[in-house]
Parts: C-alpha cells; structure tokens; sequence
C-alpha cells in the first residue's frame, strides 16, 4: 500500500470522517495535526498548491484533497487503485 498522510485538527469532523473511509479501506496513514506541530499548516498550504482547510489527504505524492474529494474518488472506483500503488 501507498503510504497515506493527512493534515488534520483534534476537532474537525470532516477529518474524522477521511480517517473513518481511510480505516475502513485498510489503508495506514500518517496524521499530521496541523494545530499541534509548528510549521505544519505551512508545509500543508504548499504541498496542497495553496489549500488551507483540514483535511489535506496524500495518498503517495498525490494531493488527493479533502473529505469530500476522498470520498469522490471512492465513489468513483479510484481510491483502492490509487492506495495500491
């Protein structure tokens, strides 16, 4: 499997909700709280092409978004390919 990091906060719901789809689709990832570890919204917002809300999901290299475009791509049969390899 690809390895998974996702940008979050302690309180964020769609955060939740990425890490409940990511759980479920057996995938490990790394969180990165972005509150709780300085520069990290700063590393986020240019790995992200300037995106600022949590969740920020990569899957690998690949900027796959947030909660809802995680999602999306499920949806559209992508997700399990992409956290293949």
């Amino acid at each position: 499997m690809q390895p998974v990091t996702i940008y979050t906060t302690s309180w964020c719901p769609y955060c939740a909700a990425a890490k409940s789809l990511l759980r479920e689709k057996g995938a490990a990832f790394t969180e990165i709280d972005v509150e709780a570890k300085a520069g990290a919204r700063r590393e986020m917002t240019e790995r992200a092409g300037g995106r600022t809300s949590v969740p920020q999901i990569f899957v690998g290299e690949t900027h796959v978004g947030g909660c809802d475009d995680l999602y999306a791509l499920d949806r559209r049969g992508g997700l399990d390919p992409l956290l293949q390899g």
